[in-house]
């Protein structure tokens, strides 16, 4: 087994998967093919000016949880990976280097923050959404909606706040969560990739979001259902969990999915997380026609433990 080695550049570790992890496996029922196309390059970004999520941590120089996953994964699909917690990375010209980006982020990227690496510039940030609507893809799991917040022009209702260009592209953002507890994923479009095998839906464990600012033309893949859940976040109707949507000529996918180590070794998040690379990069075909009202009418509904 070939393994290139790590490449550090200003505090920031890159790890590429080009040549790494050859036959150590695929998750069951993921998407994959013979005739392979061009490989493809995904930044995977995990700076948290907020909270830093255990997955995402690198401890000692070593990668993080996450990253040693998608390491493995990754050439089985095609996807190269770069891992990266350094904001003033964001040129034009750097980004012009990827195919997709995919965020494990938290708080105004703009800003030093909790983990104190490098921030985005705006002129970063900015560059960064032109290149998604000019074509990229972007691939955002769990913490990737708790990222550059909407400004809040009234109680935490969708539409009462002047909402972040930042969100209006990813297509959701996060208000607040209870306790970890196993919840219902109703899927809404089985043909997706990576849904296939997933029937009407399955129960997971995981840190679930509740969410506002919902994107009128997400193509909703899995809802939550809400029926069951305990704590106030929950006390609503069930509401867009997964989705993808086009953002200008770009390819958006998020899943809600994603805080515990043990959902990221499930083979069910993976074959639903590499369906969302593979259509966000191009490599996979999908129809993500909006949905949002026909499978979650009430969705947009939120009771007051939501409201802040």
């Amino acid at each position: 087994m070939n393994t290139q080695p790590l490449l550090m550049k200003r505090r920031d570790m890159i790890l590429r998967t080009g040549l790494a992890a050859l036959g150590l496996g695929l998750a069951p029922g993921c998407a994959s093919w013979s005739g392979r196309p061009r490989t493809k390059k995904v930044l995977f970004f995990t700076k948290s000016a907020g909270f830093e999520h255990s997955v995402i941590k690198e401890t000692k120089g070593q990668p993080s949880f996450a990253a040693k996953i998608l390491s493995r994964l990754g050439p089985e699909h095609g996807i190269e990976f770069t891992f990266s917690k350094d904001g003033s990375l964001f040129t034009p010209e750097y980004l012009a280097g990827f195919d997709a980006f995919f965020f494990y982020t938290t708080g105004d990227l703009t800003t030093a923050g909790g983990d104190h690496n490098p921030a985005m510039t705006p002129a970063g940030k900015a560059a960064f959404l032109d290149a998604i609507k000019a074509g990229k893809g972007f691939i955002g799991t769990h913490a990737a909606t708790d990222t550059f917040h909407s400004k809040s022009a009234g109680p935490g209702q969708n539409g009462g706040d002047i909402v972040d260009p930042y969100i209006q592209m990813i297509g959701g953002e996060f208000i607040i969560h209870g306790s970890q507890q196993k919840a219902r994923m109703r899927v809404a479009d089985a043909k997706f990739p990576g849904m296939a095998e997933r029937g009407v839906g399955f129960d997971l464990n995981d840190e679930w979001y509740s969410l506002k600012n919902f994107a009128p033309d997400l193509h909703v893949l899995l809802v939550q259902e809400t029926e069951g859940m305990h704590d106030g976040p929950y006390k609503r109707p069930a509401y867009p969990a997964t989705w993808a949507r086009r953002h200008g000529k770009g390819h958006v996918f998020y899943t809600s999915m994603g805080h515990r180590e043990d959902v990221w070794e499930n083979p069910i998040f993976q074959e639903i997380l590499f369906g969302g690379i593979g259509w966000a990069v191009g490599n996979l075909r999908a129809e993500v026609k909006p949905n949002f009202l026909q499978v979650t009418p009430d969705g947009a509904t939120l009771p007051a433990a939501n409201r802040r």
